[in-house]
């Protein structure tokens, strides 16, 4: 089968950029060299590399593809991602705030989603489950839910993001049960007591099916995200975990790869470190070119000939 993508790229998700949080001002001139963009609207991560590759986006099955990432076998059921957040009260609309890895540990993600499947479940049109820090929802028959993830409306108003169509009444009706049974829970009662906010909703999203395995080229995966791995393995293509150093990607590649750095390491320390590292590597032309993508929405495409651009020391897009 003919590749579709880059061989010769690298094409790396790095943490957030703004902000002022690229302090090495060699650095700054050395993105401030490249092509540099940024994405108008937030849009879900794997849709941005599979722009980069040229690789089709899956219709629907979102929440299944990334419960295939973390289990490594295919869901046959209808399934949505069920993600844990906090509904926010406003003035005139409500703000939603996306609860994951240090915002609400496993112990406490647990039992709200034993409770949820206890009482919301018993007639079996429903159930719900967790898997590590992750949510899900399985329905009898499809229900209509949202496109994108939590992180991506993070700080937003939810109204702007939530389903139109068919099935949005059971919708309405699914998400309004959840709340009524996450309402008081013991857990949400510990967090509002200690300060923290309660898991007072969860934001459903990537509805259907998982797709059917098909055999696609695609560059080596390294990452620990369950979206890309299910991606990578409904395309029958190789993926590993993230190694923890670009070094290792390079190493065990052909030509080209794609790597994730972890979500929870979002340091400007380790922002700093892996951008010095992937600039040794092209110097050293270990890769040719590179696309990073920042979790941000800031894109930099980098080549060795950007070097030349002396009048470039800065960007406010950097800012």
């Amino acid at each position: 089968m003919t590749t579709s993508y880059d061989k010769s790229a690298a094409v790396v998700v790095l943490p957030s950029a703004g902000g002022g949080r690229i302090t090495d001002p060699s650095l700054r001139t050395w993105l401030a060299q490249s092509d540099l963009s940024r994405e108008e609207h937030p849009r879900e991560l794997l849709a941005r590399v599979l722009d980069v590759l040229n690789l089709p986006y899956p219709e629907e099955g979102l929440g299944a593809l990334r419960m295939w990432g973390q289990t490594g076998d295919r869901p046959t059921v209808w399934i949505a991602a069920a993600d844990p957040v906090f509904l926010e009260p406003r003035l005139d609309h409500l703000r939603l705030h996306a609860l994951r890895y240090a915002d609400l540990p496993s112990h406490e993600l647990r039992p709200l989603f034993d409770h949820l499947q206890k009482t919301l479940a018993a007639d079996r049109q429903f159930g719900f489950a967790r898997l590590g820090y992750c949510g899900y929802l399985r329905a009898s028959v499809p229900i209509s839910t949202s496109s994108v993830p939590a992180y991506v409306v993070d700080g937003r108003n939810p109204g702007e993001f939530l389903p139109s169509g068919e099935h949005t009444r059971t919708h309405r009706n699914i998400l309004s049960e959840i709340e009524m049974a996450l309402h008081e829970h013991e857990v949400n009662a510990d967090r509002a007591a200690e300060g923290r906010p309660p898991v007072n909703s969860l934001w459903l999203w990537g509805g259907g099916r998982a797709p059917e395995r098909v055999t696609r080229a695609q560059p080596p995966l390294f990452a620990d995200d369950p979206l890309m791995l299910g991606y990578w393995e409904s395309a029958t293509a190789v993926s590993e975990l993230w190694p923890g150093d670009f070094a290792s990607c390079v190493e065990a590649s052909i030509a080209g790869f794609v790597a994730v750095t972890p979500e929870e390491d979002q340091t400007s320390a380790s922002l700093m470190r892996w951008l010095s590292d992937l600039r040794e590597l092209l110097r050293e032309h270990a890769v040719s070119r590179l696309v990073l993508l920042f979790r941000d929405g800031l894109r930099a495409d980098v080549q060795r000939s950007h070097g030349f651009r002396i009048w470039r020391r800065d960007s406010p897009l950097l800012d």
